[in-house]
């Protein structure tokens, strides 16, 4: 059985909840989630350019609970990206 999940903090929240490739309807695209802690742990590393145990004590977590936090959220991000599929973010 699993630890239960350590409750995060989430400051930021995404301009929309989806992007998608253009010209293709929202039927005909494979759907990736990006939760929002993965959303957070980008926007506070990727752009806000903040070290990993800074922005691990802004989330209220461990170094390493958000390097892998990260690491599920730039690969999805990448994922869309490569293979044309809708990013959905929940806030």
């Amino acid at each position: 059985m699993p630890r239960p999940k350590i409750p995060r903090n989430i400051c930021g929240r995404p301009a929309d909840p989806c992007f998608k490739p253009n010209g293709i309807p929202m039927v005909n695209l494979e759907q990736v989630e990006l939760a929002a802690d993965e959303f957070e742990a980008l926007r506070l590393v990727d752009l806000e350019g903040k070290q990993q145990q800074e922005a691990a004590v802004e989330m209220g977590v461990s170094r390493q609970t958000l390097a892998n936090v990260l690491k599920r959220a730039r690969f999805k991000v990448a994922d869309c990206l490569t293979h044309g599929k809708a990013l959905i973010m929940h806030s």
